[in-house]
């Protein structure tokens, strides 16, 4: 990506982030009636709308599209560029009142998320980065934990997976496990340092993770699907085994310590929002 599209591909961002905080300034998280879709999912007028939102502000001509929020297009896949959104990740504690939803935006080229943003509008906290400009945290250059030992280190862990018990298997561990709801915030403070690990042990979808991949990425830090491998986004079926991200001086740590705690592929529960 030359220096002249990588710029134009974050001003879109950003902009859209904006338009993304209008459109939340018209809802009151924990007041908002809430439908489900199948599988129990939740979804509210607020998702709809920053989809249509999104969509105007960033697709181009010749690009793709892949949101939780509208019926997939597989022209996507003959895209060499695909705009990879969640409108509203974390639709369960935005609903509750918890400030733990954000947009998530990533521009994804043949097929590696390459460029994202972040916004939790209840924290106000925004997250801009590219593989080549690095990342910003509300503006400010940012990057991920330099801890070299889990002695300590703050885990960000799904809500939901905790309250299954999934996480129980860690309890006494020699670091702080922190319940929290959307994957994409979280990969977000882990670009930024603010965390120094997150992870999955159960499914998710490509845009969940998408521009958190690309923030912690772009920031320097290790990030690995379930197979022990690089994201890539942009295929048919967009659910991948789970995500791994961290500090890069904790990739060999955390690796060793998953090796022993992570169920194989096969035997992972149906995949949930955060």
């Amino acid at each position: 990506m030359s220096d002249n599209s990588n710029a134009e591909t974050l001003q879109r961002i950003q902009s859209a982030i904006e338009a993304a905080r209008v459109v939340f300034s018209r809802f009151t998280a924990g007041a908002i009636e809430t439908e489900y879709k199948i599988g129990h999912d939740p979804v509210t007028e607020a998702d709809r709308a920053l989809d249509a939102v999104l969509r105007k502000e960033l697709l181009r001509d010749g690009e793709g599209w892949l949101s939780e929020e509208s019926v997939d297009d597989y022209t996507r896949l003959d895209k060499s560029r695909v705009w990879v959104v969640d409108p509203l990740d974390g639709t369960r504690e935005f609903v509750a009142g918890i400030p733990e939803f954000c947009v998530s935006i990533a521009m994804v080229e043949d097929g590696r998320p390459i460029a994202g943003g972040i916004c939790n509008p209840a924290t106000n906290e925004v997250f801009l980065g590219s593989l080549e400009s690095g990342v910003t945290y509300n503006g400010k250059p940012a990057q991920p934990s330099q801890r070299t030992t889990l002695d300590g280190a703050t885990v960000l862990a799904s809500r939901s997976e905790t309250k299954r018990g999934e996480w129980k298997q860690f309890e006494g561990a020699n670091f702080k496990v922190r319940p929290m709801g959307s994957v994409a915030y979280k990969l977000a403070l882990v670009s930024a340092g603010l965390v120094d690990i997150t992870f999955t042990l159960v499914p998710k979808n490509e845009w969940d993770v998408a521009a958190g991949v690309a923030l912690v990425t772009s920031a320097g830090g290790f990030v690995s699907t379930r197979e022990n491998g690089p994201l890539r986004c942009n295929r048919q079926d967009p659910l991948i085994s789970g995500l791994i991200a961290c500090g890069p001086n904790l990739r060999e740590p955390l690796l060793q310590l998953l090796e022993n705690h992570m169920r194989p592929v096969g035997s992972q529960p149906t995949p949930t929002q955060r």
